[in-house]
């Protein structure tokens, strides 16, 4: 499930920041003395007002794991375009098997959305808006489909540059 850790108070320009543990996978090694644990960690962070970045670490230690993926999605933070609380219009973003609709809802409605595309949308700012989840289950692939479609959004006024 994901997790809120709200990292306040580390460093000055970050204290705002929201920090959601996607997903924590354990994989085993088998060596001449026995089994050798590893894990890996999804994590998203971003600011609730447009600001949101997604990393993935490994490590010995599932603490190590979830520092190294929370650096790197500080490192790969993007802007994406809002339209007040929801999302400006109808998108559909793909990575692997995995596949997401997102469309914009009315104030109120709040986010109808499943798997690793929640945290994601939270940490974004996204109050309003309805998504699916197609093909693959895999939560790294669903959050990165939903990376790439929260990219592909644009305001209104960019479509009509584009147009005119």
């Amino acid at each position: 499930m994901a997790q809120n850790r709200d990292r306040r108070g580390e460093s000055g320009a970050e204290d705002a920041l929201d920090e959601h543990n996607v997903f924590v996978n354990r994989c085993a090694k088998t060596v001449k003395g026995g089994r050798r644990m590893s894990f890996s960690a999804v994590i998203v962070v971003g600011d609730r007002e447009g600001c949101v970045g997604v990393g993935f670490g490994k490590a010995n230690e599932v603490s190590d794991a979830i520092r190294k993926g929370g650096e790197a999605a500080r490192k790969n933070m993007r802007k994406i375009t809002l339209h007040g609380k929801t999302i400006p219009h109808d998108v559909e973003g793909v990575c692997d098997g995995g596949r997401v609709i997102l469309k914009p809802a009315p104030d109120g409605t709040g986010l109808i959305v499943g798997g690793g595309m929640r945290p994601v949308l939270e940490a974004a700012g996204i109050r309003d808006a309805v998504g699916k989840s197609l093909g693959s289950k895999n939560r790294l692939n669903v959050v990165k489909a939903t990376m790439n479609a929260l990219m592909k959004l644009r305001s209104k006024e960019e479509i009509q540059a584009t147009l005119a």
